[in-house]
């Protein structure tokens, strides 16, 4: 049996917010649409669903992200969840220039949870809170 990995979807509060910030990073919004009607009740499992998505992918191709801003059902909020948590933890990119991407990110208001760190003298990365409360990971190879 052949697998792929296709996306990442990832329910947000507001869509628009979400893909600036991803686009900002360096991501190509390759298609968007809005989605509803028995096919998609369907697939996701929720009756009625109705929902505007975004399909953003990385430079290379190698990558994409689906993003989904609920219309129907009501979007039910959460706590964000945190790093030890189980369940869907982060969403990471390389970057060739981490303190670049940071600036990006503050201009989003969206902040390192920490700080940036060293990891043996291969990586510099730091996890962030992006929009919706997403944990995003930025790498830069030294």
């Amino acid at each position: 049996m052949a697998i792929s990995l296709v996306n990442v979807g990832i329910a947000v509060r507001d869509i628009e917010e979400t893909v600036a910030f991803f686009t900002d990073l360096g991501l190509t919004v390759v298609g968007r649409d809005e989605i509803s009607g028995e096919w998609a009740d369907t697939a996701v499992g929720l009756d009625g669903n109705h929902a505007r998505i975004a399909m953003l992918q990385t430079p290379d191709g190698s990558g994409t992200l689906e993003l989904f801003e609920y219309l129907h059902p009501d979007a039910i909020e959460t706590e964000p969840t945190r790093p030890h948590e189980i369940g869907m933890h982060r969403v990471a990119f390389a970057v060739d220039d981490i303190d670049a991407a940071l600036e990006v990110a503050a201009r989003h208001g969206c902040h390192p949870l920490r700080g940036v760190a060293n990891y043996q003298d291969v990586y510099r990365l730091s996890y962030l809170r992006g929009p919706s409360g997403i944990i995003v990971m930025l790498a830069e190879e030294l």
